[in-house]
């Protein structure tokens, strides 16, 4: 009795030391490919690339904060897919 519930015990903990491997490895994994710049589509740009990139463009001008909300907006959409 006492040698089948240290079996089964074995057992368990088997795969639960298996199934942790795996998962280290598959989140190593992830970050491998989803880590350093990404990918060019035409020109596209990340997200802090193109509000870095509309700051600058929207530097010095006079308009009303709301107005420069909305215009801030359209530039990093458009910079974002590549136009």
């Amino acid at each position: 009795m006492i040698k089948t519930f240290s079996t089964i015990a074995m057992a368990g903990l088997m795969a639960v030391a298996l199934s942790g491997a795996s998962q280290a490895q598959e989140k190593t994994l992830r970050k491998i490919t989803t880590s350093g710049p990404p990918a060019s589509v035409q020109g596209a740009m990340t997200q802090a690339q193109a509000n870095k990139a509309c700051r600058a463009e929207m530097r010095g001008t006079r308009e009303s904060k709301k107005s420069l909300r909305i215009k801030m907006r359209q530039c990093v959409n458009q910079k974002m897919t590549g136009n």
